[in-house]
């Protein structure tokens, strides 16, 4: 069995990885840590019975102490980069469904990773149908010249654009190997009475990023050419969605090497 350490375990996602690692034959719940709910039995705050696993505060110790091989983090965009390089430095494999972390954190992380000798897998959706989602728009790309990304998540999500959209628009970026032709332009030299009403853009993809109560993770591309549309859309209904992913990731951390960005490079 892979011993698996999760990081937020107190919050929405931490608690749904903590039932899945449980319910799951091949992989054991052997720490859990947040600094919310600490001294809590982690199963217990999952909904299941106790497993005998307190959360702790401190990253580090609880790395020490469980004896994990591989380490889940769900924490926040603003911790995410410390908590995997103190996983890197406990010899434990992380796996990172954090969003919001940009270029510069993930080419250092591949920095990290290497000099460490410790693989890292970082998903920006774990989610399978998203990331047919993404792959279908990789296509729609070398073959439609506009585009734009409308995401929908929960008002208490930090980063915008999200994870999915930026991950999205990078590969159709890729894909095309030139920029998409922005429709409008620069909405702010334009006299536009709303500035960045047009919303942001990758590679020529304007994004926008909606927050509302009412919304878990949604998102839909869209692209254009004269005299049709075509959307392809995905919608997370409940958490529960990632759980496979995020198993699979666990399952196949250790047999990678550096980082690993994008669950699709491994189903």
């Amino acid at each position: 069995m892979i011993k698996v350490l999760v990081s937020g375990a107190a919050g929405r996602m931490g608690r749904e990885v903590v039932k899945a690692v449980v319910n799951d034959a091949a992989t054991q719940l052997v720490g859990a840590v947040d600094k919310h709910e600490v001294g809590r039995d982690a199963g217990e705050l999952a909904g299941l019975k106790s497993q005998g696993v307190l959360i702790a505060e401190n990253l580090a110790e609880a790395l020490r102490a469980s004896g994990a091989e591989v380490a889940v983090d769900f924490s926040t965009p603003q911790t995410v980069r410390d908590n995997v390089q103190i996983m890197l430095n406990a010899k434990v494999s992380p796996v990172v469904g954090t969003t919001g972390l940009k270029q510069d954190d993930l080419d250092a992380i591949e920095e990290a990773s290497r000099a460490a000798g410790v693989p890292v897998f970082i998903a920006p959706n774990f989610a399978i149908g998203a990331v047919l989602m993404m792959r279908f728009a990789v296509e729609c790309s070398k073959l439609f010249e506009s585009a734009e990304i409308i995401e929908y998540h929960h008002d208490q999500k930090l980063d915008a654009p999200s994870g999915t959209a930026f991950k999205t628009a990078q590969m159709m970026r890729a894909a095309r190997e030139a920029d998409f032709h922005r429709i409008g332009g620069d909405e702010e030299s334009d006299g536009s009475s709303a500035p960045h009403s047009r919303g942001g853009q990758i590679g020529g993809a304007t994004i926008h990023s909606v927050r509302l109560p009412g919304y878990l993770a949604h998102q839909e591309v869209i692209f254009g050419m004269a005299g049709q549309t075509l959307s392809i859309r995905h919608d997370t209904i409940t958490r529960e969605c990632y759980m496979p992913g995020v198993l699979l990731a666990i399952k196949a951390v250790r047999d990678l090497h550096g980082l690993t960005y994008g669950l699709e490079n491994i189903i």
